[in-house]
């Protein structure tokens, strides 16, 4: 009888859950959502717009460049300056023709706002607009 009862607990004992087909399962959703996620780079920097009644939204992936308020000019996070557009946006240009997006701060000078418009078109870019709140 106490042998019985002891195979018994022994049995149970070895008795467990299989975890391994549960793990195949999570890591199988989780590579499911990284190649599904759609990634937008912004330009790094945080800009006061300006407010446009006209304003719409871009549906496709865009060059972004940003104009602060101190008047330095930004590209995917880090400064590149009036002289620097030019070289940006023709790379990105090289691996497929997309939309420029400046997002230039309301303070921003109109003199300066030109020069980088000029620089992304003379990069080669077919569309460059400007960012607004709507």
């Amino acid at each position: 009888m106490q042998s019985r009862l002891k195979h018994k607990l022994e049995q149970e004992a070895e008795q467990h859950i299989d975890m391994s087909p549960l793990l195949d399962v999570v890591f199988i959703l989780l590579i499911f959502f990284i190649v599904t996620t759609v990634f937008v780079r912004e330009s790094g920097v945080e800009v006061d717009k300006p407010q446009a009644v006209s304003a719409s939204r871009l549906e496709q992936q865009v060059i972004f460049l940003a104009i602060t308020d101190s008047q330095q000019v930004f590209f995917d996070g880090s400064q590149i300056g009036v002289a620097g557009v030019r070289t940006s946006v023709e790379q990105m240009l090289k691996q497929q023709q997309r939309p420029v997006v400046i997002q230039a701060d309301k303070t921003v000078p109109t003199e300066l706002l030109v020069q980088v418009i000029d620089e992304a078109k003379l990069a080669g870019a077919s569309q460059v607009n400007l960012a607004t709140k709507q």
